[in-house]
């Protein structure tokens, strides 16, 4: 099936337990937040969830190792006092992900 989608598969090291951390890592996350919570119907549906997942995995997550910061977002630079009354809340994926920012 990989093949005929044109899919090359790379073997694993033998002596490498952790050749696939990051890999799985991402993977895990995507079935956690993401598809185990959706009833995928098709291929075009499974692409543009995954297309508005990786979107928002990259662009608005936080993640732990870069201060709680998506990997695409530049350093804040400020007091970090926010009034909480210019946050603004658009929901992804029909609810499922949720990103917030500062209203201008």
């Amino acid at each position: 099936m990989f093949r005929s989608e044109g899919v090359r598969i790379l073997r694993t090291p033998v002596r490498a337990p952790r050749a696939n951390a990051i890999t799985e890592r991402w993977f895990g996350s995507l079935r956690r937040e993401c598809l185990d919570r959706l009833l995928i119907v098709g291929r075009r549906h499974l692409e543009r969830v995954l297309q508005v997942y990786v979107d928002h995995y990259n662009a608005h997550r936080p993640h732990r190792s870069l201060e709680q910061r998506a990997p695409t977002r530049a350093v804040p630079h400020g007091s970090g006092v926010v009034d909480l009354s210019a946050v603004r809340r658009r929901d992804r994926l029909g609810g499922l992900l949720h990103e917030y920012e500062i209203a201008a």
